[in-house]
């Protein structure tokens, strides 16, 4: 359970046991807010329905004020949470594969998962396509990863490049969250689209 329960306390099993129990609760979360369908999450980028817009940024502000509120306590330490290193050469063109692989199929890896298991033909092609894109990559790995590792940055946050505090990152993002739920009703009334 990362930094909340020390790995004296829980073991290695329950930790895979409640890994494996969260991960079921959250395809049923996706499954019951309509992520399964790839028209619903299509439609963030055409604009006929911002749902998934609302939904990603709220559980990103909940989770960041989670963490604020539980440094600020002293229930968890911030220091030990992984952030990934950053590549940026190759993050910009795996981001935009990704947006294009989630504009044109309709899902992203996980909602394509929850899609799957409901039996959605569409989803279990999709995810014939990420394991032979995971294949290729795996394979030119060795052709690739000069462009792969370079534009080293390390773990970066984004409060640290711009010199702020968590607190004021979380103000940011909460302002832009409300502008984007506004500018998405707009775009929802611009281009609206009969129920699927």
């Amino acid at each position: 359970m990362g930094p909340l329960v020390p790995q004296e306390i829980i073991g290695a099993d329950w930790n895979l046991f409640i890994a494996f129990a969260i991960g079921i609760g959250f395809g049923f979360v996706l499954e019951q807010a309509g992520f399964s369908s790839s028209r619903k999450l299509a439609g963030m980028f055409y604009g006929y329905d911002t749902v998934v817009l609302k939904v990603f940024f709220t559980g990103a502000i909940t989770a960041m004020l989670g963490l604020l509120f539980f440094s600020l306590f002293g229930w968890i330490d911030l220091n030990l949470i992984y952030v990934n290193p950053t590549f940026l050469g190759s993050a910009i063109v795996g981001g935009v594969i990704m947006g294009a692989g989630f504009i044109i199929g309709g899902f992203c890896p996980g909602t394509s998962v929850c899609a799957a298991a409901i039996g959605k033909i569409d989803a279990m092609i999709f995810i014939g396509g990420i394991f032979l894109g995971i294949f290729f990559f795996a394979e030119g790995y060795p052709l690739l990863k000069d462009f792969y590792m370079s534009g080293s940055m390390g773990p970066l946050k984004v409060s640290d490049v711009f010199g702020i505090s968590g607190g004021v990152l979380a103000l940011i993002v909460i302002i832009t969250a409300i502008v984007m739920f506004k500018l998405g009703e707009l775009a929802e009334k611009r281009w609206p689209r009969e129920e699927y």
